[in-house]
C-alpha cells in the first residue's frame, strides 16, 4: 500500500512530556491505480491510431524533361468552389470542359479507355494526367483528385505547381472559376 509518511519531531521540552500526535496516513493506492490506467490508455490509443498520410512522389529536378505526347495527356485544373476544368491534349488546341468532383471519375475512366484504344492497348502508352492546383482551389479538392487517381487506377500522374498557361487562365476567367 502506498502511503505518505511525514517525519515528526517528538522531542520533549525541559520537564514537560510532550504527547505524540498521530501522524495522518494518506492512502495513495487509488491515485497510483488511476495514473497507471491513464498511462496505459494513452499509450494504447496513440499506438493503435494509423497515420493518414498519402504517398506522393515528385520528380527529381536533375532529370531533363522528357516530352510526352499530347494525345495521351489529360489536364485537370482545380478551380474554386469544388469545380474542375479539364481538357485532353494541348491547352490551346482542345476544348476545355467544366466539371465537378462527382463526374471526374467517369471522365478519367472514359479517357483512359479512349487512349488505350487509340494506341492499340499498348501497355507502354498509358494515359498521363497533369494536375494543376490553383490558389483558389482547396487542399481537400487536391486530396480528392489524388484519391480519384488511385480509384481509377491511373498509372502516371503528375502535379504541376507552376504558373498556369494563358489558355488555362482564359478558361478559368471565362467559366468564372
Amino acid at each position: 500500500m502506498a502511503t505518505l509518511n511525514l517525519s515528526q519531531n517528538g522531542r520533549a521540552k525541559k520537564g514537560n512530556a510532550r504527547t505524540r500526535k498521530p501522524v495522518p496516513a494518506v492512502d495513495l493506492t487509488a491515485m497510483v491505480d488511476l495514473a497507471f490506467l491513464l498511462i496505459t490508455f494513452f499509450m494504447l490509443t496513440t499506438s493503435l491510431s494509423k497515420s493518414q498520410a498519402m504517398d506522393m512522389l515528385k520528380p527529381v529536378i536533375d532529370i531533363p524533361d522528357q516530352p510526352y505526347p499530347a494525345s495521351r495527356t489529360v489536364t485537370l485544373v482545380l478551380g474554386k468552389e469544388n469545380q474542375i476544368v479539364w481538357y485532353r491534349g494541348e491547352a490551346g488546341k482542345s476544348a476545355r470542359v467544366k466539371s465537378n468532383f462527382q463526374q471526374i471519375n467517369q471522365v478519367l475512366t472514359e479517357h483512359k479507355k479512349a487512349i488505350a484504344n487509340l494506341h492499340g492497348h499498348d501497355p507502354n502508352k498509358f494515359m498521363v494526367v497533369i494536375i494543376k492546383p490553383t490558389e483558389a482551389s482547396s487542399y481537400k479538392n487536391f486530396v480528392d483528385v489524388l484519391d480519384e487517381m488511385k480509384i481509377a487506377d491511373i498509372k502516371s500522374y503528375l502535379v504541376d505547381d507552376g504558373p498556369l498557361l494563358e489558355p488555362e487562365l482564359a478558361a478559368l476567367k471565362q467559366l468564372k472559376l
